[in-house]
């Protein structure tokens, strides 16, 4: 069946689960937010882009569709995330980093440990 014939699946969902999906909502509404923000620059596309593949995730993990592969792809998705934050602001300091920044970061790290450890207990 695919994933658009699925019903949710959520009673195997552990509370770490929840966490993961909690984090990836985070850092897909600050994507969105500052993605709808730059548009019509390729960055603005760009950051809708990435808030459309943590949505995405989420309702994938949500129908239980093959969520050891998605934890698997997450933990790189969102470690470019990241790269790519830094690789184009350089921040030279924690002054640097705007609150959105470090509550999408830290929600990044933390997702990344997460996917994790998901993958190693599934």
């Amino acid at each position: 069946m695919s994933a658009a014939g699925r019903r949710l699946e959520t009673a195997s969902l552990t509370p770490l689960h929840w966490v993961a999906i909690a984090l990836a909502i985070v850092t897909g509404v600050v994507h969105l937010v500052l993605g709808v923000g730059f548009l019509p620059h390729w960055m603005g596309i760009a950051f809708v882009l990435a808030a459309g593949g943590f949505f995405g995730a989420v309702v994938l993990v949500l129908v239980g569709y093959r969520r050891r592969l998605l934890y698997l792809v997450g933990i790189p998705y969102t470690g470019i995330q990241i790269v790519l934050w830094y690789a184009l602001n350089r921040p030279a300091s924690v002054a640097d980093v705007s609150a959105v920044e470090a509550i999408d970061k830290i929600a990044q790290v933390a997702l990344i440990v997460a996917l994790i450890v998901l993958y190693r207990e599934s």
